[in-house]
């Protein structure tokens, strides 16, 4: 299923049932060995395993202060609103094609600098250069075309400018990923594998995750839910998915 109808269809309606209970994650989660130990108040605690997945993705290049930043599927937005207090930018704005979750995160998060837009990855509504980051996790893998979205983000980076990206593809689609990422317009500064890390994100926010699904996905469908968080776990455990992290610049 493509992205179209992911955002039309299944996007939607995790909003209508998450936004209630105010979840503000919707990604993976992220750990290392030893553990990161990041300093988080209270109130993000609950979210630490995304929140990890969020820092790491945006650290990997200069500091953010006094940037302007595009977050390209911001979801629920919670990775905007942490990146936002913590790293300060100048500017962030996190963009998502689903408007029920546009609309959320406009009501949610409210911050100086912090704003919200509805519009399509592969048609990025700004202008040249607007931006000195692009943050993408977790969301490329859904694009009917991805060299399409490279080059939107290329055009909306100012020189210099760092597009930092996290997402995870199976076998069958490691060879286009890595030939699109090869032959795209911005220039490769970093690349690692990031399975185990996930994995074990995964395993320690399992709780928390459970506990939301319980409350909100119906019962018919409540195992088929677990059983995808399984496979999601098996897939990164066996090599079948790899889920990585990048850092590229525009020259």
């Amino acid at each position: 299923m493509g992205l179209k109808h992911i955002q039309k269809y299944i996007y939607p309606f995790v909003t209508r049932r998450f936004a209630d209970d105010d979840v503000v994650f919707i990604n993976y989660g992220y750990e290392e060995d030893p553990p990161m130990g990041l300093a988080l108040d209270a109130d993000d605690e609950p979210n630490r395993y995304c929140i990890q997945l969020y820092h790491s993705t945006a650290t990997q290049a200069d500091d953010l202060r006094g940037k302007r930043v595009l977050e390209v599927g911001c979801g629920h937005g919670g990775g905007a609103s942490y990146l936002t207090r913590t790293l300060q930018p100048a500017s962030y704005t996190g963009l998502d094609l689903n408007s029920a979750g546009i609309a959320f995160c406009q009501k949610r998060h409210n911050l100086p600098g912090l704003k919200f837009v509805q519009g399509d990855a592969e048609k990025l509504p700004f202008p040249d250069e607007s931006f000195d980051a692009v943050i993408n996790i977790e969301s490329s893998v859904h694009y009917p075309h991805f060299p399409v979205f490279l080059t939107e983000v290329a055009r909306v980076l100012s020189p210099g400018g760092h597009f930092l990206y996290a997402d995870s593809r199976l076998t069958d689609g490691f060879a286009a990923w890595d030939e699109a990422l090869a032959n795209g317009p911005l220039r490769m500064l970093s690349q690692r594998e990031i399975n185990a890390e996930v994995v074990r994100g995964l395993e320690k926010n399992a709780q928390h995750t459970q506990d939301v699904i319980d409350r909100h996905v119906p019962g018919l469908v409540r195992g088929l839910t677990r059983a995808q968080g399984s496979w999601v776990l098996r897939t990164l455990q066996t090599g079948r998915m790899s889920y990585r992290m990048y850092c590229f610049v525009k020259d």
